[in-house]
């Protein structure tokens, strides 16, 4: 059996002694939160949507999120052009398809970056059914998260419900994911240490948070101190 709060461990390590950079084109709401995120772990993130810059920053980067909300036509070009960038040089990315079961324009155009093969789809189970079948590394979060591929399946209990009270606390996560797509060869590894890792600390900042406002600053502290120690102790992994 895989010993996963080991792996996600040794994971964290490799982020912070190499500092990846990571590209976030992500929500409106997000970019803050996502950019606390990923210095909390040891990355480096930048969020540009700036289509005549994108280019430059994917060529530089060692990983790149995706993210579908608050879609607008300048956003989907610039996400095109990461796309292709990507797959050019070889990047893992992470497809976070917010939203897709809402909204047929919006799951035209992921069924259109699913053809770009993303290395992870990180989504809930309402958007991974509009998805429908794909061969890439889906991480389904709800009350348990499962992270599938194929018939290869991971689940994890860790998690809190002040999580779901904390704008952009999902689209960060899948950042999070990306950084560690960013330090190891495997992406279903990656899938499963991110949000490992994300999960467990959101499981200490609500032992130590009072509501939703609390929250927020304590879970980039856990995070941050983030250690084999704690992971192994709070992990609940089965596969």
């Amino acid at each position: 059996m895989t010993d996963w709060p080991s792996r996600t461990a040794a994971a964290l390590e490799k982020i912070r002694k190499s500092r990846p950079r990571v590209h976030c084109l992500t929500n409106a709401v997000a970019p803050e939160l996502t950019a606390n995120m990923l210095l909390a772990i040891g990355a480096q993130p930048s969020v540009t949507w700036n289509h005549t810059e994108i280019a430059d920053f994917i060529a530089s980067s060692q990983a790149l999120l995706v993210n579908l909300g608050t879609l607008t036509e300048d956003r989907k070009k610039s996400i095109d052009i990461a796309v292709n960038e990507a797959a050019r040089v070889g990047m893992p990315w992470v497809l976070d398809p917010v939203k897709v079961h809402r909204s047929p324009r919006r799951l035209d155009f992921a069924h259109n970056l699913l053809a770009q093969e993303p290395s992870i789809i990180r989504c809930n189970a309402d958007e991974a059914a509009a998805l429908g079948e794909t061969p890439a590394i889906k991480v389904i979060t709800g009350a348990i998260d499962r992270i599938e591929q194929g018939d290869c399946v991971v689940e994890i209990a860790n998690g809190d419900p002040l999580m779901d009270r904390v704008t952009a606390m999902g689209c960060a996560g899948s950042a999070v994911i990306a950084t560690f797509a960013a330090v190891l060869d495997d992406p279903f590894e990656a899938a499963v240490c991110g949000l490992l890792a994300v999960n467990v600390a959101g499981d200490i900042a609500a032992n130590r948070a009072e509501g939703p406002g609390s929250f927020k600053p304590q879970f980039l502290d856990a995070l941050f101190n983030l250690d084999a120690r704690a992971l192994a102790a709070r992990a609940k992994v089965t596969a």
